[in-house]
């Protein structure tokens, strides 16, 4: 006679099981795992720490995230599958998913005194991107900054979607390289745009968020404000806000939040306004990003902004943030001392933007030649630019990274003279740099390196 044993009881979900936390990111024995089984990808993912610790990244659009961000994104979390929100996901297994992102929002919110924040979305552009979705229909006008003078493809650039399904107005600068709002205010009379952005990745200047808020409400618009390159400076007091002058504000996480790759929408007092739908304009904003341009969520990538969005809201990200600024303000003073133009003169922000177009040289052999040396930036267009995409007439600095190794207006300055001395010998050489620069500014590279370490990356 077959005997059949009773099932074992299941154990309650909200029994916790004593797991070590050995066992949250398995970080050990992952990468010793992945060294056995594909040592070609593990030397390259070494390769690339390795230029990391060795470089000066002074990229703006880029920051450095704290090795405890990088373990929530190599976390478990990863294998979940969680579509929908929390308290009303699609799948089962998914409450302590549920309290992660509960977490998350709330430290949005804290951070940057939102009345609500949707964490979902995988990028900036892509929270941009659900908000055009939501709030026009195709042929709908969107207002925003050109590309040349500094905004993003998703301001409406014909290279993006954002160009190609909405009638995109561009503004531009006036030639000094600054915002005019009258000007902008003329074009939203002139073109009634359902929505206006605010914002740039490429404009080293304060944005008036509440003079925008004025046009849009006298034209009828939606006001966006993207602060992806100065969410820090914003979440730190160093920038005005636009969380209640905007209707929403989106950023990315990893520019100068030092977060993972994300994006937020951020909602403030406009947040339980009726949406052009049902609903408020949050719930909006919610089924803008999942159902309609998003699916499954990035459980392993929230919790990596989670721990970020902690970190902004304490003391010693206001001081790391007092630390970019100054910085950026010591490398546009010491670039305009040696000569080099700088679009508007100077900078309010973590950003530089150096006018090639004088000294003759143009940003991609610019770039490359202090590639060479281990300084790291990007080539991009300036206003009025005429070069190629790819050639570029100027170039684009950040303090972020300089700043997270703890370098400090004398470091920051020494950086500067770096990037100068690079371009002189360029210049002088016909666009071609003598060796002995070369090796001269890559030794100080590999000192100032040494000196201010990446924090938290060497054991």
């Amino acid at each position: 006679m077959t005997t059949t044993l009773p099932a074992p009881p299941i154990a309650p979900a909200a029994v916790a099981r004593p797991y070590g936390p050995d066992l949250v990111t398995f970080a050990g024995s992952a990468a010793a795992r992945l060294r056995r089984a594909d040592a070609t990808l593990y030397d390259l993912l070494n390769r690339e720490a390795a230029r990391q610790h060795s470089t000066l990244m002074m990229v703006a659009a880029s920051s450095v995230a704290d090795p405890s961000v990088l373990a929530c994104g190599g976390s478990a979390l990863g294998n979940l599958t969680a579509e929908g929100y929390p308290g009303g996901r699609y799948h089962a297994g998914c409450s302590v998913a549920d309290d992660i992102e509960r977490l998350a929002i709330d430290r949005a919110k804290t951070a940057f005194g939102a009345q609500d924040a949707i964490v979902q979305p995988h990028s900036g552009s892509s929270a941009n991107l659900a908000v055009l979705t939501a709030l026009l229909a195709p042929g709908d006008t969107l207002l925003g900054l050109d590309l040349d003078c500094g905004g993003h493809l998703t301001h409406g650039s014909p290279a993006s979607v954002s160009g190609r399904y909405y009638n995109a107005v561009g503004y531009r600068l006036t030639r000094e390289g600054l915002l005019d709002y009258d000007r902008i205010r003329d074009l939203a009379l002139a073109h009634s745009p359902k929505l206006i952005v605010a914002g740039a990745s490429a404009y080293p200047r304060t944005i008036d968020f509440a003079r925008f808020r004025e046009i849009a409400d006298e034209t009828g618009a939606y006001l966006l404000a993207d602060i992806s390159h100065i969410a820090g400076l914003v979440a730190a007091g160093l920038h005005p806000s636009p969380i209640d002058h905007a209707h929403i504000t989106t950023t990315s996480t990893y520019k100068q939040l030092y977060g993972p790759r994300g994006g937020l929408i951020l909602l403030g007092r406009d947040a339980r306004s009726s949406g052009p739908e049902r609903g408020t304009l949050a719930s909006t904003m919610r089924r803008a990003v999942f159902p309609f341009t998003q699916g499954t969520p990035d459980l392993a990538s929230i919790a990596a902004k989670a721990r970020a969005l902690d970190f902004v809201a304490g003391p010693d990200f206001a001081e790391l943030a007092k630390r970019l600024a100054d910085g950026a303000h010591a490398i546009a003073e010491r670039l305009s001392a040696r000569g080099l133009p700088l679009v508007t003169g100077g900078t309010d922000t973590h950003m530089v933007l150096i006018d090639l177009r004088p000294t003759g040289l143009t940003g991609d052999v610019a770039e490359q030649a202090l590639e060479s040396c281990g300084i790291i930036v990007n080539r991009n267009r300036v206003p009025g630019d005429t070069t190629p995409v790819r050639t570029t007439g100027g170039l684009r600095l950040g303090s972020n990274t300089l700043a997270a190794r703890g370098m400090d207006r004398t470091a920051a300055g020494a950086c500067a003279d770096l990037v100068a001395d690079v371009l002189d010998a360029l210049r002088a050489g016909s666009g071609v740099l003598p060796p002995a620069v070369r090796s001269a500014a890559r030794a100080r590279v590999d000192e100032l390196c040494a000196r201010h370490p990446l924090p938290g990356y060497l054991a």
